[in-house]
């Protein structure tokens, strides 16, 4: 399972879901290419939901398997 932590940094170090990978919201929604495989599946985590919502739709809309991730 791939979890994507898309907090910033700073929250990142501070708090996360063992086992996971930062890529902050705004470089993986300017750099997703570079960061995914439509081949895979993602798990997409930030601690209100708001932002993993929003770029989930985007991935999902460009061709990735993307789902949101509650803690």
């Amino acid at each position: 399972m791939k979890i994507i932590d898309i907090q910033d940094k700073l929250s990142y170090k501070k708090d996360h879901i063992e086992g996971s990978i930062n890529i902050p919201y705004d470089e993986l929604l300017n750099n997703y290419r570079a960061y995914l495989k439509k081949d895979e599946t993602y798990y997409i985590y930030c601690k209100s939901g708001k932002l993993s919502k929003r770029i989930v739709s985007v991935l999902k809309a460009v061709g990735y398997n993307a789902i949101i991730l509650e803690k």
